[in-house]
């Protein structure tokens, strides 16, 4: 079966050009040209990837993003933004984008891109199904074959990148992480410049997992490094 990619761009000569090179590679897609359009697509339809533009009528892509995010919609997201300021990106990766691209682009680039966040989701949803993947510390349950967090017997919803944050880290309790560490195995580029994303995301996953923010318990800081997850815990 083909994958199927929604793209949500109001320039048609770019829209068709990436739906022609999509249909290449095998995916099914569907095209909207406005974002309140593309985000009741998302909403309402099951798509395995999305292309999102930023500057969009009717609801900016930075707006669809958050929504989706909101609604739990785990759809890996490639942000485009035809501005080159920094906060466009930055924006995008703290609101749940998987990615980001720069307008002009190469179709070649944006290929690449498609293909390597594909790559990653599939591996973080693949999983042997043994025992050692399911992590317990104290009153956290992570079930990284499942990607679903318990804390107190309550399921915890996250975003794509904050259960990876946490699962990279309680798979190596007590391992101290840079920003720069964390960008690189999580987002899967090298995003210089925008380590303070991460700070983000940790403080996001935080704030739903930490039962008091200011003495946190499971995720800790490593000052002057960066993060590590807490190896003093009870692990069973």
């Amino acid at each position: 079966m083909d994958r199927k990619v929604l793209i949500v761009e109001d320039d048609t000569d770019i829209s068709g050009l990436i739906e022609i090179h999509l249909r290449d590679m095998g995916f099914e897609t569907t095209v909207a040209n406005r974002g309140d359009t593309g985000l009741e697509l998302a909403l309402t339809e099951a798509f395995d990837f999305m292309i999102l533009d930023i500057m969009l009528p009717g609801k900016d892509g930075l707006e669809v993003c958050r929504e989706l995010r909101t609604n739990k919609i785990k759809t890996p997201i490639l942000m485009l933004t035809a501005r080159s300021e920094e906060i466009d990106k930055i924006l995008g990766l703290e609101m749940g984008a998987d990615d980001y691209l720069t307008k002009p682009f190469s179709i070649r680039e944006l290929t690449a891109r498609v293909k390597a966040i594909l790559r990653r989701t599939e591996s973080s949803s693949s999983g042997s199904g043994d025992s050692g993947e399911v992590l317990r510390y104290d009153n956290l349950v992570i079930d990284k074959n499942k990607r679903k967090v318990i804390l107190d017997s309550e399921r915890i919803e996250l975003t794509p990148k904050e259960f990876d944050l946490l699962a990279l880290m309680a798979g190596n309790p007590g391992k101290s992480y840079s920003r720069e560490n964390l960008l690189s195995v999580v987002w899967g580029y090298e995003f210089a410049g925008y380590e303070h994303t991460v700070n983000s995301h940790i403080n996001r996953l935080r704030s739903k997992i930490e039962g008091d923010l200011t003495k946190p318990k499971f995720i800790l800081t490593s000052w002057g490094v960066g993060y590590r997850f807490n190896d003093e815990l009870n692990k069973s």
